[in-house]
């Protein structure tokens, strides 16, 4: 067995794998929120976004996949990383609260597993068409995919909207606690900068839910009709 091998086993291989694919994550879900963000400006806007993505289809399916697999990773690692810590302490807390947790530090494993269920059906909503085959049908009058009445349509819905913004608020008080974690999984956290990336991982998590939850609400109040 070689080095790469052994180091990919081990606790502190996890750990690092973790903590690089939750700082990919983090970036995909910035940028995936400001392209989407781009339905306040209009049909045009964000219809004209969707051709450019979908005109790099040499550059777009190997992302997406690529990405499926780093959440499949992500999850894979925190899920055995949680394991190990339980069977290495296998006595519970007697009584009380554990110390210095977090209760997203504590849910982080479940809301990552229900985070992906979610991302599993967005594809299947949004991307394959597999929910609702109709909008993969929408054109806009230049005869591009008409991403924008995709979208109103699919948020019109108040389940799918309630259902999105629950699972953003769990993604978010996953991030709150996800993000400072991914460096100090990759060795760059200390107690001098704790604070720091602590208040920075609870404002990107507030900054993603405000502008992901923004898009569902503005269709259900008609603002983005």
């Amino acid at each position: 067995m070689n080095t790469f091998s052994l180091l990919v086993r081990s606790s502190v291989g996890k750990k690092y794998a973790m903590g690089v694919t939750g700082l990919l994550l983090f970036l995909y879900v910035i940028v995936h929120m400001a392209g989407n963000l781009q339905i306040f400006l209009g049909p045009g806007a964000i219809n004209e976004y969707a051709v450019a993505l979908k005109s790099r289809f040499w550059l777009l399916w190997p992302a997406r996949i690529g990405l499926l697999a780093i959440t499949l990773l992500h999850v894979t690692t925190a899920v055995q990383l949680a394991l190990e810590n339980r069977r290495a302490r296998p006595v519970r807390y007697a009584k009380g609260k554990p110390i210095a947790s977090t209760y997203a530090a504590r849910t982080i494993v479940i809301s990552g597993l229900i985070i992906l269920a979610f991302i599993l059906f967005h594809l299947a909503h949004f991307t394959l068409g597999l929910v609702n085959p109709q909008y993969m049908q929408y054109e806009d009058l230049m005869g591009r995919h008409d991403v924008y009445r995709m979208m109103v349509a699919g948020f019109s819905n108040p389940l799918v909207s309630g259902v999105y913004i629950v699972s953003m608020g769990l993604l978010c008080l996953h991030l709150s606690h996800g993000v400072s974690s991914t460096f100090q999984s990759l060795g760059l956290r200390s107690q001098r900068t704790l604070r720091g990336l602590n208040r920075l991982a609870m404002i990107s998590a507030a900054i993603i839910f405000l502008g992901n939850c923004s898009i569902p609400i503005a269709v259900l109040v008609g603002v983005v009709k």
